[in-house]
């Protein structure tokens, strides 16, 4: 090696933009700074949601279908053991036991999706058709090449149906609670909110 060179850097400029695919300097701004604020907005949106729901799960007490919460268990404690052990692809395992932890979480979650449930219903709420075939274009992204497959899979399998219009669902019922309540609006840093999410994460 005779000589070594240090890196230039990189001019900020219209050429620059072109190499990321915007128009000109202005342009990729633009993009970077949408991204930015839909990132910060869905941020604020799980924190306002998870306070919506912890302040709902305070308010209300009533006696759980025991077969919902045992089968809610199950399936917390499932979903936790594969992500404890994530070489083992399939479920040719054995059984796994249910712990009061994951009972109390599965208490939570029915709690709940039957309030949610019962609330949306009251307020006429629906997935409509379209909220639907977005999610289903949405996951099938995740399989390049064979998204018309799965988009055939879905139509034809209820419970997957089922699966995808849940959290639609439930976000639809938090947007008419949120809508109904009187919410006052507090400015936060950045680093304040990522906080905030990472305590979600935690969770």
């Amino acid at each position: 090696v005779k000589e070594v060179k240090a890196p230039n850097a990189a001019e900020i400029d219209d050429e620059l933009a072109k190499k990321f695919g915007s128009d000109d300097l202005d342009a990729l701004k633009g993009q970077i700074t949408e991204r930015l604020e839909a990132e910060y907005a869905g941020a604020a949106r799980a924190v306002l949601k998870r306070a919506l729901l912890d302040k709902l799960d305070t308010l209300v007490s009533f006696d759980l279908p025991p077969s919902l919460v045992e089968a809610e268990a199950k399936q917390i404690a499932h979903q936790l053991w594969h992500e404890d052990n994530p070489e083992v692809q399939g479920h040719d395992h054995g059984e796994i036991e249910t712990t009061e932890e994951h009972t109390k979480l599965a208490e939570r979650r029915v709690r709940l999706g039957l309030l949610l449930a019962e609330l949306g219903q009251k307020a006429e709420v629906e997935v409509t058709d379209a909220e639907m075939t977005q999610a289903i274009m949405a996951q099938a992204r995740q399989y390049p090449g064979q998204e018309r497959q799965f988009f055939e899979f879905i139509q034809q399998n209820a419970q997957m149906q089922q699966q995808l219009r849940a959290p639609i669902f439930e976000d639809k019922v938090v947007d008419h609670i949120v809508g109904q309540a009187k919410v006052t609006e507090k400015e936060i840093s950045k680093d304040e909110l990522q906080k905030a999410v990472e305590e979600l994460e935690e969770e």
